[in-house]
């Protein structure tokens, strides 16, 4: 668990966190790996975990009826996918797609919501860390909102 932890740790999105609120997330977490159009998770399934990638991209995919898939967002090194384990029903609002070899570390989502249920420290400080991803994600949306409607003509 010591090598897991350093990991978990050395990871963007935990910077500056406490060691022992690290301790306490790593419990819950573990290293995978994912080869080239593997899928994380489907749009509907149940959010049971969410994933810090160390290597590789994933893309963020959305599957309008009769369609290819629109792909919405790249995560790569650094990031995170999947914030639909901190809302009920806890079910994933889109796919997530991996793009190449890809690491990542996964958190188990139930022993997460656990933990910070127990300890509401260690849930305030995931709160401070997913609302800023979850608004990055809302502006990345906009914005490509935007690209895409924006070249109207001003009269209509």
């Amino acid at each position: 668990m010591e090598g897991l932890e350093r990991i978990v740790m050395a990871h963007p999105f935990f910077a500056g966190l406490e060691a022992e609120l690290g301790q306490l997330v790593s419990g819950c977490a573990r290293n995978l790996r994912f080869n080239r159009d593997q899928y994380l998770f489907h749009e509907g399934d149940a959010a049971n975990e969410f994933y810090l990638i160390r290597h590789g991209s994933v893309a963020l995919e959305i599957l309008p009826p009769g369609q290819a898939p629109i792909v919405f967002a790249t995560e790569g090194e650094g990031e995170l996918v999947g914030t639909s384990w901190l809302i009920p029903p806890y079910r994933w609002r889109f796919d997530a797609r991996v793009r190449e070899l890809t690491r990542v570390i996964g958190i188990d989502a139930r022993c997460l919501r656990d933990k910070c249920e127990a300890d509401h420290h260690l849930g305030y400080e995931m709160m401070k860390r997913f609302l800023p991803a979850i608004v990055q994600r809302l502006d990345e949306a906009r914005l490509q909102i935007l690209d895409v409607y924006g070249k109207r003509d001003k009269g209509t």
